[in-house]
């Protein structure tokens, strides 16, 4: 399935029925008088957060949605039907806006959360309701309201508890295979991901968190470079990030560990500077390949220069693994998970 996590979409509520007019006609009914019943409320547009959905691709291909109208009044004091809500189903993690006056109208983070964003027009009173000792034969009825209508964007975020980060072909698809169920594209080329993927990992019966394989970053990211700036709205709500840095042949004599974490770094405070404070476990991964520049403990010390401690791993053998898990779980175990604006 093609992942989708944008649509603009135009949604209008139904309008609410008129209000009927009519007279008595039966026999044996002295004097008639009024007898329009009222016009029934339009249907409203609800959206409603379900997990069993990962993608805005529906709303790619339908862009308009309307939901039905209330029914006219009618004769013999009958109300007209209201009109049915049109509910609309879209994933958890999702963002709606306004496109008109940007501001958000809902945050659908849970399953079942619901948002009316178009509410339905109210259906007019009937003449019933303007009989008065002075008008006893009232030949007016309201008509109904029309229903709401606007532009939305849809934006989906998603909801994973650690983002994983790192340049292409560090082994951030490596990894989050070997930690969950998850089954990302691996190969020894660049952005092999091409898409964020979603695992769970599971360290006890009580402990899981959710992990996000985000497309590789490079310089230039937060400004539109590479894949990955498509995707960096997906860890704005992350608890932790999981910063892999590599140093093998693959690397390149341009590039070090260091000067990665620094790149990548500066990307996410350019795109936004909030995620600065993200708490990181930096791991050197492919420790079963060897390092360019300088031993381990080396490397370990440069990055001691700057605060951070570096933790090492092979996910392809799975030699320190377990270790990053546990690092993982002690930040996002005090840290409750973010609600961007």
């Amino acid at each position: 399935m093609q992942f989708i996590d944008e649509a603009t979409i135009h949604v209008k509520a139904g309008d609410g029925g008129d209000g009927s007019a009519a007279m008595r006609r039966e026999d044996n009914v002295p004097r008639g008088g009024p007898s329009g019943g009222d016009g029934g409320d339009g249907g409203s547009v609800i959206l409603v957060a379900d997990t069993q959905l990962g993608t805005l691709l529906d709303f790619r291909y339908q862009r308009h949605y309307k939901a039905p109208r209330g029914e006219n009044g009618r004769a013999k004091d009958q109300y007209g039907a209201a009109g049915d809500d049109l509910v609309l189903r879209v994933p958890v993690g999702t963002i709606v806006t306004d496109e008109e006056s940007g501001d958000v109208v809902a945050d659908l983070d849970t399953d079942g959360a619901r948002a009316v964003v178009a509410q339905g027009g109210k259906g007019g009173k009937g003449n019933i309701h303007f009989k008065t000792p002075w008008n006893q034969a009232p030949r007016t009825a309201e008509p109904g309201t029309p229903g709401e209508q606007r532009t939305l964007r849809l934006e989906l975020k998603l909801l994973a508890d650690v983002g994983l980060l790192g340049y292409p072909n560090v082994g951030k698809s490596t990894f989050i295979a070997s930690v969950s169920r998850a089954k990302p594209k691996i190969a020894d080329y660049p952005f092999t991901t091409l898409v964020p993927n979603l695992g769970v990992v599971r360290l006890s019966d009580e402990r899981s968190f959710v992990i996000a394989d985000i497309p590789g970053l490079i310089a230039g990211a937060a400004e539109g470079a590479g894949l990955g700036h498509q995707f960096l709205r997906h860890v704005e709500r992350c608890r932790a990030l999981l910063h892999i840095v590599e140093d093998t042949f693959t690397t390149g004599p341009e590039r070090s560990p260091l000067a990665d974490f620094d790149v990548i770094t500066g990307e996410l405070a350019r795109y936004a500077p909030e995620l600065a404070t993200t708490p990181q476990v930096v791991v050197l991964n492919k420790l079963d390949a060897g390092t360019q520049h300088g031993t381990v403990d080396e490397l370990k010390a440069a990055f001691a220069g700057r605060g951070i401690e570096l933790l090492t791993m092979s996910a392809a053998t799975g030699e320190g693994v377990r270790d990053v898990l546990e690092a993982l779980w002690r930040v996002i175990s005090v840290k409750p998970r973010s609600r961007p604006a």
